[in-house]
């Protein structure tokens, strides 16, 4: 996602093998934390990812995120239950507010991301996009509207 606007780069989540799983990049102005995912995910991948966001709140408000799968594939949908009921709940109490999704081209990343987000919508707003800009603005203006 490229913007104008000034971000910190919090760095690279390396999977067990030392690949990068995803990048975080925060936009303090915004409150919005940009995570990029890379290569096949599992499970365990985006729950350590999950895990590496949780520990962000704690030094960032974080607001709104933007997860972009355009350049990861794999399934994880045994990561599906504890995103939704660990990850989901420590989140929002930690002031998550919007969730926005950038869709991968995997078709099978596709469908437990589409599930994940009707999951999540119930709770908060969330929304499915084919590109990071739309997905960016969407959330910006969910968060003007709550503010």
């Amino acid at each position: 996602m490229t913007s104008p606007a000034h971000f910190q780069d919090l760095g690279i989540i390396p999977d067990r093998y030392g690949m990068p799983v995803a990048a975080f990049r925060y936009y303090p102005q915004d409150e919005l934390l940009y995570i990029q995912w890379y290569g096949n995910l599992t499970a365990e991948a985006v729950i350590l990812t999950a895990k590496a966001e949780l520990a962000a709140h704690k030094e960032h408000r974080i607001s709104l995120i933007l997860n972009d799968k355009t350049e990861a594939t794999g399934d994880w949908t045994e990561a599906m239950s504890w995103l939704e009921f660990e990850w989901l709940p420590l989140a929002m109490e930690a002031g998550l507010r919007a969730f926005a999704y950038v869709f991968s081209p995997d078709l099978r990343n596709l469908y437990i991301s589409q599930a994940f987000v009707e999951h999540v919508s119930d709770l908060l707003p969330a929304q499915l996009f084919y590109d990071a800009a739309a997905a960016r603005r969407w959330l910006l203006h969910q968060h003007r509207a709550a503010s």
